[in-house]
């Protein structure tokens, strides 16, 4: 064997061994460029959306509710202040649902570019963990954004709402990572992804305390919220940007539902596409 070989042998290998260990990294850029084929409409949504929603919920719907509410004594919020917040949680799981449904059924099903990385030495947890690292990165990008917007409107008294940015963030992912999971089991798509949006997103984003407290919902339609990842992340969005008053463990309680969700969701889809993948 020549020199030339062994030396070509051995880089090969070297390039091998790095993608294995950065794996999770080159799937991630991957992702990444991949969006740019519609940037245009990332960038113009993430601007647009926080405009629209604030000026018409924030502003124009505000100016009815605190006419009612009177001079907002006695530790009341304008009303822009309390659902800017909520908003910010709402974009963040919009963002995940739109990346974690039909992009991973495509990249399984029409254009199976999840198989031809696998045959690359990169492990389908890389795969997994590449792809919602990209999608995070982008909710992060969608999240800081909104909040720049909300911050010119004038909703967020606090300093340490900007944490909100990262409340609103994870929660976006908590949710997106639950339904990759469920999306990587889908072998025809029959309408699956619809039915997400309709009947899981919508309620969670009309009944989980976006639009008023959540206790005036009946009792009996309540339980909707105490179970929404949204309603966990606006709370916390609340407390970072206006100081919401509520207990501490319920403050411990919120942090610790996302982050159950979110881990374990994770590794549910590193299970279960690894389980598509490798078989």
């Amino acid at each position: 064997m020549s020199a030339q070989t062994v030396s070509s042998n051995r880089s090969a290998m070297a390039g091998g061994a790095r993608a294995r260990r950065l794996g999770s990294w080159y799937v991630a850029e991957h992702r990444l460029l991949d969006m740019r084929a519609y940037a245009q409409t990332i960038v113009a949504t993430s601007i647009g959306n926080p405009l629209v929603y604030l000026f018409a919920l924030g502003v124009g719907l505000a100016s009815l509710v605190d006419a009612n509410l009177g001079d907002g004594g006695g530790g009341q919020v304008s009303y822009l202040v309390f659902v800017a917040p909520a908003l910010l949680a709402a974009a963040a799981v919009t963002v995940a649902t739109e990346e974690f449904t039909y992009p991973i059924l495509a990249a399984f099903k029409w254009n199976p570019i999840f198989s031809a990385m696998r045959s690359a030495p990169v492990s389908s947890a890389q795969i997994a963990n590449g792809t919602i690292i990209a999608v995070a990165l982008r909710i992060i990008v969608t999240c800081a954004i909104y909040f720049a917007v909300m911050v010119a409107f004038g909703a967020v008294p606090s300093p340490l709402g900007v944490f909100g940015i990262l409340t609103a963030s994870a929660t976006g992912v908590a949710v997106g990572v639950v339904i990759m999971a469920y999306t990587s089991t889908v072998e025809e798509d029959k309408g699956q992804m619809a039915i997400i949006m309709r009947f899981i997103i919508t309620p969670m984003f009309l009944f989980s305390g976006t639009f008023f407290p959540l206790s005036q919902l009946p009792v009996y339609l309540q339980w909707i919220g105490w179970i929404s990842p949204l309603w966990h992340g606006t709370e916390l969005g609340r407390v970072l940007a206006y100081g919401l008053a509520e207990p501490i463990w319920l403050t411990v309680a919120h942090v610790a539902y996302i982050g159950i969700m979110l881990l374990g969701g994770w590794r549910a889809a590193q299970v279960i596409i690894t389980r598509r993948l490798d078989k």
